[in-house]
């Protein structure tokens, strides 16, 4: 596997990662039109690449992404899930399922927060649904911590 920064042509990559990320559990509840356009999914990379973006794309040996994990601050008016404050980033990760369970995700996250804490964030968010075990042991693994709750998900956070 190659980790590789995340670029603006990543935007495509990154909706349909976004939509994977969504549909964890096999269940189709957010088509990738929804996230181009609808505003409560399509303010996580509507204009991908800000100047406080970034992100990192895991891609396996043929260059075949196969993951992505980014990061970007919203204001308080398009907060979602896990949204903490206006200068605390939300990240968004999401690994395809034939890579899942081989330290994709682990990697992507690590690689993603240290870039985080290289850009002198002082904490990151994130939002992890009820059952869904399997994130929420690597986040907390890398010591996020519950922050709040918002309907079935909670709000992590991770203090750089």
């Amino acid at each position: 596997m190659h980790l590789r920064p995340a670029t603006s042509s990543d935007l495509d990559l990154l909706e349909r990662l976004l939509v994977e990320a969504f549909n964890w559990t096999g269940e189709t509840r957010v088509t990738l039109a929804e996230v181009r356009t609808d505003p409560q999914h399509a303010h996580h990379l509507r204009g991908w690449r800000r100047s406080t973006d970034l992100g990192v794309v895991a891609e396996a040996p043929s260059g075949e992404p196969v993951g992505a994990a980014w990061a970007r601050v919203v204001p308080v008016g398009e907060a979602g899930y896990g949204y903490v404050s206006e200068d605390v980033p939300e990240l968004g990760m999401a690994v395809l399922s034939p890579y899942r369970g081989q330290g994709v995700g682990r990697a992507l996250l690590d690689t993603c927060v240290d870039a985080l804490r290289g850009a002198g964030r002082r904490a990151v968010s994130l939002s992890v649904e009820d059952g869904n075990e399997t994130a929420r042991r690597l986040y907390e693994s890398r010591g996020f911590v519950r922050a709040g709750r918002v309907g079935g998900s909670d709000t992590l956070l991770l203090r750089l």
